[in-house]
Order: structure tokens, then C-alpha cells, then sequence
């Protein structure tokens, strides 16, 4: 956690020192007043500045209320003047004046203050002594000096730990990035190992599964042997289909744990290289907007969606042209996916038995994920538009 000025140890015993020294002053001269005329009066006064000062106090520890301080360095000012001009023993309250003034005001407006109180210091010092002499004016001019030089090295001090402050909160920032980024890279690197474990074993089984089958219907159906009840050919059909199903489904698992198409490239590299594979030049892409990288579940997100939109359109809806159009915008990334395919039904996508609506289905919950929303506008006979729109906040994960 960073160290606020205000918590420093050296500048809180610094404002105490300058709490005791003016408290210690005012008692001083309440003390000196005794026996003098008035006396009575300026106890009270006493009383009232020292409330005034710890009212002071008090709201310092506020925020937002430099003018009001101002203010009460002001009535304060006034206050000390007064008790002053009734006992020289106040005088030397000036001197903790001189600090505040300097703190409180800027260095322009708090030298003449300081100015101004030195020379009502002398005036005072002289008018009780009756003659005008050294001491009287090096003594006030010797400790407005002083307070303007420790100020001076106060407010460097109250840099420095702002700056380091400062430094600090950057460094957090930072390493809380680091570990973000750590921890990204280290879930990548386990999709990608378990991705190759599903292809080496699952992916394998089920490919070798898919052809010892298609050879067994085969040899049932054109082997010489005695005639293969038909029962056992549709069940050779069905695990066949089966198996190839599966097969699909873990190939598809396999590209979605490993989004290599995004490896060392930008995400609308990645989706012309995808355009590149389609067949013929019916796909297009088009890029708005100033591409910037993208978090990578985002990143994936867009790719996936891209990958299925255009598998969709290739597969299912016979179309002769797909659009495709990546779009940056200011706190956002849309990605528009539009052929003049057949379209379906929304209320049954991909009925019957061209698709099982699972596709869709895992776009909408890609787009979930990363906080984004997908939309489909289709109709049957007038083709298909998908539109994903995904925030594009660093935090997502």
C-alpha cells in the first residue's frame, strides 16, 4: 500500500510540534499576563483563540476546505494581534504564525503576510521597551526566516512522499497487470497442453473408430460371404454417424482450446487468413475503424464467432456471397457477418436435419463471457446477419 503524505511520521510530528509550540506560546503569555491590567480580559481572549485554534485543527483533516482555512488563519491572525496589543507577553506568538502563513498560503501571498507580521512584531517589542533596538528587530526577523526555510523544507518533504507515493501506486498497478498477465498466459498454456492431449488420444480413438467401422460396412455390404442382415447395416450406419459426431464435436473442442490462428498475429490478420481458406473469392472482409489489440478472450471470442457464422453460411445456407466486417470502435469491437444464403427460421434455427442450432447457441454464450451481446436478424429466403458487439475494456478476463 502506498504511504500518503499525511500518514508520514515526519510530517505528523511536525504538525504536533507545531500544535505544542503554539499551545506552549499561549499558555506562556496567558501566564506572563498575571497581575497585569486587564488581565480577566485576556485569559478569556486566551480561551478563545486556543478554542479557535483547535477548531482549526479539526478542520484540516477535511478535504476541500483550503478557502475556509484561509479564513480561519485570518480571524486567528487577528486574534493574536489582539492579545499582543493587551500583553507583550503574546508576541511571540508570531512565530508559529509565521509557519502557519507559510503552509497555508502560497509563496507569494505568504511572504507578505510574514512581512507583515514581522514588522508588527518589532512595533510591539518596541512599544513595551519603550526604545528601539537590535534585539528587538533581529529576534522577529531571525525566526520569520526560520519559518520560511523549514516550510520551504516541508513542502519538499510533502513531494518527495506524494512522488513516492505516486511511484508506488504505479508499481502496484503494475504488477497487478504482470500477474494478470501471468495468469492469461498460464491459462493459454493449459488449453493448449489439454487441447493436445483431446487430439493425441480422444481425437485419434475416435478417427481410428470412424474408419475400422466404414470398413466393416463396407465388407458387409460388398464381401462375398453370406448376405448381411439389414438391421445390422443401419446400426453399422448409426455408430458410424455417431462416431463422426463425436469426432467433430472434439475436433471442434480441440480448435476452441487453442486459438492458434491468433498467435503472433492481430486478430483482423487472423480472420483474412480465414478468408483466405474459403472457397472460391465469395467472402470478403472489410476493417473500420483503428485496429488495437484486444484482450484475448475477446480476441477468441470474435475469431469463434467469425469461424461459425462462416461455417454456418457454407454449410447450411447455400450462400453466394458473405460479408464480413470488423469494426473498432470507441469502446467497442463489432464484428457483422451477412450472406444471402437461404436463412432460417429463427424460431428454429437450423432445423430438420441440416444443423442442431448449436452453433448458435455457443456464439450467444461466447458473447456472454466477455460481457458482449450477439444478435441475428434472418428470415427464410432472405439470407442472414450476425452481429456481435464486445466491450473492449482491459479487464476483461
Amino acid at each position: 500500500m502506498a504511504v500518503r503524505p499525511s500518514r508520514s511520521m515526519a510530517l505528523l510530528l511536525l504538525r504536533r510540534s507545531e500544535h505544542v509550540l503554539f499551545l506552549g506560546l499561549l499558555a506562556l503569555g496567558a501566564a506572563g499576563t498575571a497581575g497585569e491590567p486587564g488581565w480577566p480580559v485576556l485569559l478569556a481572549g486566551t480561551v478563545l483563540v486556543a478554542g479557535w485554534y483547535a477548531a482549526g485543527v479539526v478542520l484540516a483533516r477535511r478535504r476541500g476546505t483550503r478557502g475556509l482555512a484561509i479564513g480561519w488563519l485570518a480571524v486567528l491572525v487577528a486574534g493574536c494581534a489582539a492579545l499582543a496589543l493587551g500583553s507583550a507577553s503574546f508576541v511571540w506568538l508570531a512565530f508559529p504564525l509565521f509557519l502557519l502563513a507559510t503552509q497555508l498560503l502560497p509563496l507569494a501571498a505568504s511572504v507578505p503576510v510574514v512581512a507583515a507580521l514581522t514588522a508588527g512584531t518589532i512595533a510591539v517589542i518596541a512599544a513595551d521597551r519603550d526604545r528601539w533596538d537590535a534585539a528587538a528587530v533581529v529576534g522577529p526577523v531571525v525566526g520569520a526566516l526560520v519559518a520560511v526555510m523549514i516550510t520551504v523544507v516541508y513542502r519538499d518533504l510533502a513531494d518527495q512522499l506524494r512522488q513516492r507515493a505516486e511511484l508506488l501506486d504505479e508499481l502496484t498497478a503494475a504488477q497487478d497487470r504482470l500477474a494478470a498477465s501471468q495468469r492469461d498466459a498460464g491459462v493459454l498454456a493449459e488449453r493448449e497442453r489439454l487441447a493436445r492431449e483431446i487430439h493425441d488420444t480422444i481425437t485419434q480413438s475416435l478417427t481410428s473408430i470412424v474408419l475400422v467401422l466404414r470398413t466393416a460396412r463396407q465388407s458387409a455390404v460388398t464381401g462375398g460371404g453370406p448376405a448381411v442382415p439389414e438391421p445390422l447395416v443401419d446400426q453399422l450406419d448409426t455408430a458410424i454417424g455417431a462416431a463422426r459426431g463425436a469426432l467433430a464435436d472434439t475436433r471442434r473442442l480441440v480448435r476452441d482450446l487453442t486459438p492458434a490462428e491468433l498467435a503472433g498475429a492481430s486478430l483482423p490478420d487472423a480472420l483474412r487468413r480465414i478468408v483466405a481458406d474459403q472457397p472460391g473469392d465469395r467472402t470478403r472482409l472489410h476493417v473500420e475503424g483503428a485496429p488495437a489489440p484486444l484482450p484475448t478472450p475477446v480476441a477468441v471470442t470474435l475469431l469463434r464467432t467469425a469461424q461459425e457464422a462462416l461455417a454456418n453460411a457454407r454449410a447450411h445456407a447455400a450462400a453466394g456471397r458473405v460479408e464480413l466486417t470488423l469494426t473498432y470502435l470507441p469502446d467497442a469491437v463489432s464484428l457483422d457477418v451477412v450472406d444471402d444464403g437461404v436463412g432460417f427460421d429463427p424460431a428454429r434455427p437450423l432445423g430438420g436435419t441440416s444443423g442442431t442450432g448449436l452453433g448458435i447457441g455457443g456464439m450467444r454464450a461466447r458473447a456472454d463471457e466477455v460481457g458482449g451481446s450477439l444478435s441475428i436478424d434472418t428470415a427464410p429466403g432472405r439470407g442472414t446477419a450476425v452481429n456481435l458487439t464486445v466491450p473492449r475494456q482491459e479487464d476483461v478476463r
